[in-house]
């Protein structure tokens, strides 16, 4: 890569931004890094990023295809809008990154996918906690005097990016953490100008190849667990493994890279970096850690440790069903074949 690969006026590769199906934490966490933020002004032109400044879908559509160097892509794919936003910049990008967990693994939207579009709607518009008298639902088309509005239509199914697109780098994290962020920027800078070169197409970038709990500092001895608990119901030794406490913790499946931030604080690593390094299927690979931890051999003795999991579905595919084998549950899966 060279410092000016598109030929631009000023001499700065472009970037853009894109915030599609997620919370937003992932823009906070890029204007987190500080003064490196200065680093991406003065070694990019930035030609789309809407939360940060004015910028319209037409502007993109006319740029030509393969001119934006880098789009950082947030958010997983949960309608209409998000879908034509992802062919879209990938068609205009050098290299998309699916940025957070929201696009590299579905994140915690993705738990809807146990859930049909109906059931989701009825929680949303008709929940006790919902003042909707006029029992208002979300229509994709409405005639108002100005002309038609149109709402990006719903999907059954929430996809990750790259179940819609190629995707060239992962970057997982909820959000990414700010100093690797700074890194991943300062490796790219550094490959612009030829000092640097890229890791291969599909790697992931701003996260380490081993796991949480490699970097976690509690004490680690064998593991038998008789019972689960949820950690505000636990006396917790600050100093031991939180999961031989009894307490669900993901880091013996998650990727490294956070530096263990959450064991540290005394709270359960939940899993939001995904899979490790190797990992096929987040929420299996974490299912066996557990069972291979039950101090018993008696099937009743060890359904009776197992029932005290809370919210198994939850906790073992927290942030990774819409990037797992399962994905889905079996009527959302129906509708969604409805739908294509």
């Amino acid at each position: 890569m060279t410092s000016n690969p598109d030929g631009n006026p000023n001499g700065k590769p472009k970037f853009a931004m894109c915030w599609a199906a997620s919370c937003g934490g992932c823009e906070i966490a890029v204007l987190n890094i500080h003064e490196k933020i200065l680093d991406v002004d003065q070694n990019f032109e930035v030609v789309f990023w809407p939360v940060a400044m004015d910028a319209k879908y037409k502007d993109v559509e006319a740029m030509p295809d393969g001119s934006i160097t880098l789009t950082l892509f947030n958010g997983s794919i949960r309608n209409d809008e998000n879908e034509h936003m992802a062919h879209l910049l990938r068609r205009k990008s050098k290299i998309l990154v699916a940025f957070g967990s929201c696009a590299c693994e579905g994140c915690i939207p993705g738990l809807a996918n146990f859930s049909t579009t109906q059931e989701i709607f009825d929680a949303a518009y008709a929940g006790i906690s919902t003042d909707n008298p006029n029992g208002i639902r979300p229509q994709s088309a409405w005639d108002a005097p100005e002309g038609t509005l149109h709402l990006p239509k719903f999907y059954p199914v929430l996809k990750t990016l790259d179940q819609v697109v190629p995707v060239d780098y992962y970057m997982p994290g909820c959000p990414p953490e700010s100093h690797q962020i700074g890194a991943v920027i300062d490796l790219v800078i550094q490959a612009l100008h030829g000092e640097a070169t890229l890791p291969p197409p599909g790697a992931v970038i701003g996260a380490g190849q081993s796991t949480v709990c490699d970097e976690c500092p509690r004490a680690r001895n064998v593991k038998k667990i008789t019972h689960f608990a949820r950690i505000q119901d636990a006396l917790i030794d600050p100093a031991l493994c939180l999961l031989e406490q009894g307490v669900l913790c993901n880091g013996i499946a998650t990727r490294s890279g956070c530096t263990a931030l959450c064991p540290k604080a005394g709270a359960a690593c939940v899993g939001c970096y995904g899979p490790a390094e190797g990992v096929l299927d987040y929420g299996a690979r974490l299912m066996t850690a557990v069972a291979s931890v039950i101090d018993s051999t008696d099937p009743a003795e060890i359904n009776r440790i197992l029932d005290s999991l809370p919210d198994p579905a939850g906790a073992f595919y927290r942030f990774n069903l819409a990037g797992s084998l399962l994905r889905a549950g079996k009527a959302a899966w129906a509708a969604d074949r409805v739908k294509a």
